[in-house]
């Protein structure tokens, strides 16, 4: 998979699970190219979420939700994931 791919597998599915205004994904992994024990086939994600939903929670509860949605992604392609939420 590459990461247009990642990145619109990820944004289908906060869409079809949350109400968002706006999500924002992007790839931080050239951050990380050249660590030591850098898998080419995982990626550094960083996610910015426009969310009132999420914004009335807690951070940790919001993280959770995140979390579970993408849960295949993270056990699969994603070694790291950035998440602000606004």
């Amino acid at each position: 998979m590459n990461i247009n791919q990642l990145i619109n597998i990820i944004k289908n599915k906060i869409n079809k699970n949350l109400s968002c205004d706006n999500i924002e994904v992007q790839d931080k992994s050239y951050l990380h190219a050249k660590h030591k024990n850098n898998d080419r086939n995982k990626f550094h994600i960083k996610l910015i979420i426009k969310s009132s939903k999420l914004k009335n929670k807690k951070r940790l509860e919001s993280t959770k939700i995140i979390y579970k949605i993408l849960d295949e992604e993270i056990k699969n392609q994603i070694h790291s994931i950035q998440i602000l939420i606004h």
